[in-house]
């Protein structure tokens, strides 16, 4: 893996205005490599989807107690163009002590518009779980069945002009479903205290499928950012996408695929 840095912008001693740190990336990736490869035996599907410079947004489905998922691409990412995939994350992980610097060292960004903007505007590649807290939240019954689709990336791809690639993700919402959930207790803001199948993540194997990107821009004038019935129309457009990658990589699983 080479670690593609070109879009780090050093804002001193090390770190970017987000608190990136090349270091910190290097090792990360050499714990999450082995896990990656051989505890969920990690499979990709058309990586050369991924776009290699420039601004994208990939746009996945979302599960499991906390965000393996989420690193499992961020590892994926990595490893195919040696970029650092910018996660969103929502706005209550900023609150959690320890675990918020982990986060931004490795490349995570709190989600709001202002820093979206940044990244998108200094060439990043982000990801966004559209589903939010709803899809780690789903039930094992509603697994792979999408959650409120909120439709924020759809404004930023419009407003933005960069692509969006959908990713399926298969494997996460078996691997570490919530068994249950305690409303009303909020450790640092979180909306609910989840109580997961088991201690730790099923080792499970992950299906990474990236789907061609969706050039909202073509059809879509930057103006219509502001216009919700558009921006609804354009993020229904990545729902079924989505949702068609996420039944086919089913049913290649069920096949045997590899």
């Amino acid at each position: 893996m080479n670690l593609d840095l070109s879009q780090f912008h050093d804002a001193g001693h090390g770190f970017d205005v987000f608190g990136l740190d090349a270091r910190a990336v290097r090792r990360a990736a050499a714990v999450c490599r082995p896990l990656h490869r051989h505890y969920f035996r990690v499979r990709s599907h058309a990586p050369e989807h991924i776009p290699r410079r420039g601004p994208a947004i990939l746009v996945a489905n979302h599960a499991g107690t906390l965000p393996v998922d989420g690193a499992v691409l961020w590892m994926d990412v990595l490893e195919h163009t040696g970029r650092v995939l910018r996660p969103v994350a929502d706005l209550f992980i900023a609150g959690f002590p320890l675990v918020n610097t982990l986060f931004a060292r490795v490349g995570v960004v709190s989600g709001t518009r202002a820093n979206v903007r940044r990244l998108l505007d200094d060439g990043e590649l982000i990801a966004i779980f559209p589903e939010g807290v709803s899809g780690v939240a789903k039930p094992f019954r509603e697994r792979y069945h999408l959650q409120r689709w909120h439709v924020g990336h759809a404004e930023l791809a419009i407003r933005h002009r960069v692509p969006i690639v959908p990713v399926a993700i298969i494997g996460s919402e078996e691997s570490w479903p919530i068994a249950l959930r305690v409303p009303g207790v909020r450790v640092f803001g979180a909306p609910y205290l989840p109580i997961p199948i088991s201690p730790v993540p099923l080792p499970v194997p992950y299906h990474l499928h990236y789907g061609a990107p969706i050039d909202l821009a073509a059809d879509f004038e930057a103006a219509v950012a502001d216009d919700p019935s558009a921006v609804r129309e354009a993020a229904t457009r990545v729902h079924d996408a989505l949702e068609d990658l996420i039944h086919a990589g089913l049913r290649a699983r069920k096949a045997g695929d590899s």
